[in-house]
């Protein structure tokens, strides 16, 4: 196979596993074990890699690919991101409310009235929940939670997402921005001394 049309990320290698070619895998698969169930995996640089074993560590996979037999070949293996085919992925075992968060970039962000905010241009999990990442023409790049109150509708067939802009906290709340919202404890602070 050549270059992947549209490539999804599956898992990135880590460090080398012991003397006989074995690296710790990141999987980015929900069960981590399944990495091995859609074939080939592909480097960006044209290289591809069939797993002949795997076992799960506690927090990564250790692999091994067909080739790669001792240490000096795992280790240059490290960092390296290994990608499959959109199309390899199964969309008949997804759920109405499942989809594929890489199916998420490129969809218009639009409010309830259809104010647009930008496009979905990733979807990213720093460890305190999933964020998309917003881009909209002459706007820097925005960072919204991806949770119920925030994105109210996911519509993959119209190609947008419905959100909503103050749970998102793409706009203010009232009380951000009216004086008289400021409560008794935000009075006479002015920073300064009297």
């Amino acid at each position: 196979m050549g270059k992947l049309e549209n490539p999804i990320l599956m898992a990135t290698i880590g460090a080398a596993q012991g003397l006989r070619g074995e690296v710790r895998v990141r999987s980015f698969t929900a069960d981590p074990l399944a990495l091995s169930d859609y074939g080939h995996l592909h480097a960006m640089d044209g290289r591809v890699f069939e797993i002949l074993d795997m076992r799960e560590a506690k927090t990564v996979v250790i692999v091994r690919f067909r080739g790669i037999n001792d240490r000096n070949a795992a280790e240059a293996l490290n960092g390296l991101e290994l990608f499959i085919d959109r199309d390899n992925l199964p969309d008949e075992e997804l759920e109405d409310d499942e989809f594929y968060y890489a199916d998420l970039e490129g969809l218009a962000a639009v409010d309830t009235d259809g104010k647009s905010y930008g496009t979905v241009s990733g979807v990213f999990d720093f460890g305190a929940g999933d964020l998309l990442e917003i881009k909209g023409p002459g706007r820097r790049p925005t960072l919204i939670p991806f949770s119920e109150a925030a994105v109210l509708e996911i519509d993959l067939e119209a190609g947008r997402i419905v959100i909503d802009p103050m749970a998102a906290g793409l706009i203010d709340t009232p009380e951000d921005t009216d004086p008289s919202a400021r409560g008794p404890s935000d009075e006479g602070s002015t920073g300064g001394e009297d």
